[in-house]
């Protein structure tokens, strides 16, 4: 097998764990070697996303580009994966016929044998099936980079949001078994790994089989997590408003191991948009979860996910979210005009807001989430944060960046053998979405 390897990733953080364990899988199976360059390669990967309509666009323009690469180097082997190529399987060959293998995000351990298929047969190869737990039995053990990874403990949706594609490209929920979480958790943190953060499409929706026949949820995984002595600072995402239970809310409460930030998807403030979305509460469900978790974490971060001009919103429908931004003082939100995914209920709605309505509400929301952020880093002016330093600055070595326990980006001198680390900073500035400060005991 050749052995420079390049992978490009899209969308959420799902797909970043999987590209990791492309990564891992190709590795395991061969001398492979990961770059960043796609001209330099012998096989390029695309983990794809279908959340967006331009996103997945702009998979197609990408290999475009990549096209041209094989037309100077006919070796060049060039796979798709994800949530495009599991919506769209064969037709992704049809429309790029030079395209060598398609692979959903449940196949993606046997991605060696549909490259070694490919080589052998000459012909395209594509596995799109869904086979339920598989996945995790044959990847390679975790490996850790610096002191943060991510852990996925479940795969797909069962909620069927109407503008959703998720559980059609990933399948329904399957949760990963109690020991096997536990057993990726203890392998990290052997490698030096003290942050965790576990993943999936409605992580808190997690029901873990345990060796003797029971069936655990999120909150008792966190517990039993937290008790692991190497473990510093536990994180959990994509959340959904419906699975965040009282005994979930309880954790923030009794295990100060677990983050003071949640990212917590709200969609929409009008309860008429809300259920034509099939989200499945209303507003004031919504605000009394946030309500209980500020009694269980008083300074805990809440960040949420805004669709804007969903199907029939009306001025009065996003002047609620508006409302709704005001009473619930979201910390930070990732927010989008609605576009239409092929094959959900919400392709089919009549879509009657123009674009131009659409962007000016989108960008009147994100100046007031803006606003809000830049009070909520104000007022973390002067305190002194438990940061795990992620990276050195690519434009100055002397220049770390960590996260703090509520989630922001800090920049401040230190080494690279802060890595991997926790340290102490004081805030000393805001600057734009991130903060400065210095290390108290570099």
């Amino acid at each position: 097998m050749k052995n420079k390897l390049y992978i490009k990733t899209y969308g959420c953080q799902m797909n970043e764990y999987d590209s990791d364990k492309m990564a891992d899988v190709m590795r395991a199976c061969g001398d492979m070697t990961q770059i960043d360059r796609p001209e330099e390669a012998d096989i390029i990967l695309f983990n794809t996303c279908s959340i967006r309509e331009k996103a997945e666009e702009k998979v197609f323009s990408d290999l475009g580009r990549a096209r041209a690469l094989k037309q100077g180097n006919p070796d060049l082997l060039i796979g798709v994966g994800g949530c495009v190529a599991s919506q769209e399987g064969e037709a992704i060959i049809r429309r790029a016929p030079y395209v060598d293998v398609v692979f959903g995000p449940q196949t993606l351990h046997r991605l060696p044998q549909l490259i070694a298929a490919r080589r052998a047969s000459g012909r395209p190869q594509v596995d799109i099936s869904f086979p339920e737990i598989e996945k995790f039995d044959h990847l390679p053990a975790a490996r850790a980079t610096h002191g943060t990874a991510f852990v996925s403990i479940m795969e797909g949706c069962s909620k069927y949001c109407s503008f959703c594609v998720v559980p059609y490209t990933r399948g329904e929920e399957v949760s990963r078994p109690f020991v096997d979480v536990m057993r990726e958790v203890d392998e990290l943190t052997a490698q030096g790994v003290g942050e965790i953060t576990l993943l999936g499409q409605n992580v808190n929706a997690y029901r873990g089989e345990t060796e003797d026949g029971d069936t655990v949820d999120l909150a008792f995984l966190l517990q039993a997590i937290a008790t692991r002595p190497l473990v510093q600072r536990l994180r959990y995402t994509t959340s959904h408003p419906r699975e965040m239970s009282q005994r979930l809310i309880d954790v923030y409460a009794t295990t100060p191991k677990l983050a003071a930030h949640l990212h917590l998807p709200v969609q929409s403030g009008s309860d008429r948009v809300l259920a034509a979305m099939k989200r499945g509460y209303t507003v004031l469900e919504y605000k009394s979860v946030v309500r209980k978790l500020r009694a269980a974490r008083p300074d805990i971060s809440i960040t949420s996910d805004f669709i804007i001009g969903f199907p029939g919103e009306t001025e009065a429908d996003f002047e609620a979210t508006m409302k709704l931004i005001d009473e619930v003082g979201f910390d930070v939100s990732f927010s989008f005009t609605f576009s239409p995914r092929p094959g959900t209920p919400a392709a089919e709605m009549a879509d009657d807001t123009s674009p131009e309505t659409k962007l000016a509400r989108l960008h009147r929301l994100q100046a007031r989430i803006n606003e809000l952020e830049q009070a909520y880093s104000a007022r973390m002016v002067g305190s002194v944060q438990r940061v795990v330093v992620e990276n050195v600055s690519r434009k100055d070595a002397g220049e770390m960046a960590g996260r703090t326990d509520n989630n922001r980006i800090v920049n401040f001198a230190g080494s690279p053998g802060m890595l991997g680390r926790f340290v102490e900073v004081r805030i000393n500035a805001v600057s734009g979405h991130t903060l400065r400060g210095e290390a108290l005991h570099p």
